[in-house]
Order: structure tokens, then C-alpha cells, then sequence
């Protein structure tokens, strides 16, 4: 389903996993101190299949433990993308984080779309809900 070259192949920790785990390819540590962002190599590169796209998600445990996220929330790789896979890191913790070599530093989850056709529309149908937004359903 899906081409690799490079780093290590990501792969699925338990049998219920959704998303794989991404590992950094790495020269030498580096660190992450407290409010800054850091764009990690990968070693991956992938050819996805047309219809599918890659999302990059934080990984919890990091999350938790010191505050490592990912600076867009969740990345998508496009079918149509040959570069390197890099992973966007910020540190919301307190402490300098530092990233080696092999650590695990996000996930991957494939996933499979359909593109949209737009039409410019004069009114939209009513429903219940109408127009409330965040929040309209209580807490």
C-alpha cells in the first residue's frame, strides 16, 4: 500500500494501535527549550497511494510527561508529497527537552478521503441547530 525509503519503517505497538509510531533520524541530540519549535528529521520518505493521506499526530505520553506537541496540531502528508517526512515539534513544558536518535516523536495514522466539490449557494437549509455554535448545548 505504501513505499518507504530511508529511516526506520514506522509500525503499529500493540494490535489496537491506529497510529504508528515515528522514530527521529538524528546526526547528534538536539534540544527543545521551553516556548521554542524544532523541525526533526525523519529519514522517511513515502509514496501514498491516491485517495489516502498520512496525519501526523503528537504523541500522548510526550505530551504529558514534558509538554511536547506539535506546533500545527496535525500534519497531513498529500499523496502527491516526495520529501522527507519531518516532524514539527514545540515544547509547552517547563524544562529543555532533548530528542535522540530513535526516540519516538509522534504517530502516524493513514487514512483514506474523498475531495469535496464546492457549489456557491444563495441560502442554506434550516435545521434545529441553525446557527448556535460553540458551547450552544451547554457544558
Amino acid at each position: 500500500m505504501m513505499k518507504t525509503m530511508s529511516g526506520e519503517l514506522p509500525r503499529y505497538e500493540t494490535e489496537g494501535s491506529a497510529g504508528m509510531d515515528i522514530k527521529a533520524y538524528l546526526d547528534g541530540p538536539v534540544e527543545i527549550k521551553p516556548g521554542e519549535r524544532a523541525l526533526i528529521p525523519t529519514g522517511l520518505f513515502m509514496e501514498i497511494p491516491e485517495g489516502y493521506e498520512v496525519q501526523i499526530r503528537a504523541r500522548s505520553g510526550l505530551a504529558v510527561r514534558h509538554g511536547i506537541g506539535l506546533t500545527n496540531g496535525v500534519g497531513t502528508i498529500d499523496s502527491d508529497y516526495r520529501g522527507e517526512v519531518k516532524v514539527s515539534l514545540i515544547n509547552w513544558g517547563e524544562e529543555v527537552f532533548t530528542v535522540n536518535d530513535g526516540d519516538r516523536i509522534a504517530q502516524m495514522v493513514v487514512a483514506r478521503y474523498e475531495k469535496a466539490q464546492l457549489v456557491q449557494a444563495e441560502e442554506l437549509s434550516e435545521t434545529v441547530r441553525g446557527e448556535g455554535g460553540f458551547g450552544h448545548t451547554g457544558i
